[in-house]
């Protein structure tokens, strides 16, 4: 993956302090990148590590070229500032990672509707604010994508029932990326979803899938960043309207052992996945 250059290229992305949303930013960051991260964490969170201020001196670091932007992608106000200094700093737009989500697997009847309106708020409404917000700039990329960070659209009822909450805050993601790749496909601005085949080893995942049984049965981060800068070094247009999973990109670009991303056997596999077959 390390051939891909993204010199000269700005990507926003929303949340991106920790997580899967970092390690993508660090993948960006090591080609020489320029990254602006719109996110909450002003203040370290004795949970989970991390705050926008330590991504930011961390990717600066790495070789990239970082801005933060403390706020809510469920505030249209706050989408318009990190815009702004997107704009403003680097000259343009021409990546946009819809990573921020919230995961609640509640059943529906112990789902409040407070954590339901909040899910759909940030999950749904914030990657299609943030992604309105940047296409005009988008439309005059050299090579525009949008990635956003959300399953394929598994309809068997063992996935519709699970959790149908949150089943309908990422499928309403995907559905709002996939709704963009139709009517950019002539500008053209590629609009992809990336998901993991198995969980991820994250603070996330430890918290609130499970804790360190999951997290020894899971994926590094890693995995989805290498399979995020191949998707985002294509050229925008070729590839566009997928949603994919993280081993079903690397094996496009040859690579079959995924053993260096770690996990003990078996892995976990991920939410809305089905296990696979082989």
């Amino acid at each position: 993956m390390d051939d891909k250059n993204f010199r000269g290229r700005t990507a926003i992305m929303s949340g991106g302090s920790r997580g899967i949303g970092l390690a993508i930013a660090r993948a960006i960051a090591r080609r020489g990148g320029n990254i602006v991260l719109l996110a909450k964490t002003d203040t370290p969170d004795p949970r989970l590590p991390g705050t926008i201020h330590t991504a930011v001196d961390e990717l600066n670091g790495l070789g990239g070229h970082a801005i933060p932007v403390v706020g809510d992608v469920r505030s249209d106000d706050d989408i318009a500032r990190a815009v702004a200094a997107a704009v403003e700093h680097f000259g343009g737009i021409d990546i946009v990672v819809n990573n921020a989500s919230v995961l609640d697997i509640s059943k529906t009847e112990d789902l409040t509707m407070k954590r339901f309106d909040l899910m759909q708020q940030v999950n749904v409404r914030g990657t299609f604010a943030l992604t309105r917000a940047c296409l005009p700039h988008l439309r005059v990329s050299a090579n525009a994508h949008v990635l956003t960070l959300s399953p394929p659209l598994n309809f068997s009822p063992h996935w519709l029932g699970a959790h149908p909450g949150y089943m309908l805050a990422k499928y309403g993601m995907t559905l709002a990326a996939l709704g963009i790749a139709a009517e950019y496909s002539g500008a053209p601005i590629s609009s992809n979803c990336l998901w993991p085949e198995t969980m991820i080893a994250t603070a996330a995942v430890g918290n609130l899938l499970g804790g360190d049984d999951s997290i020894d049965h899971s994926r590094s981060p890693e995995i989805m960043a290498d399979a995020a800068v191949e998707i985002l070094g294509r050229p925008a247009g070729t590839d566009t309207g997928r949603t994919v999973l993280d081993v079903e990109i690397l094996r496009e670009t040859g690579i079959s052992d995924f053993s260096q991303y770690g996990g003990l056997s078996p892995l976990a596999i991920d939410i809305f996945v089905d296990a696979p077959s082989h």
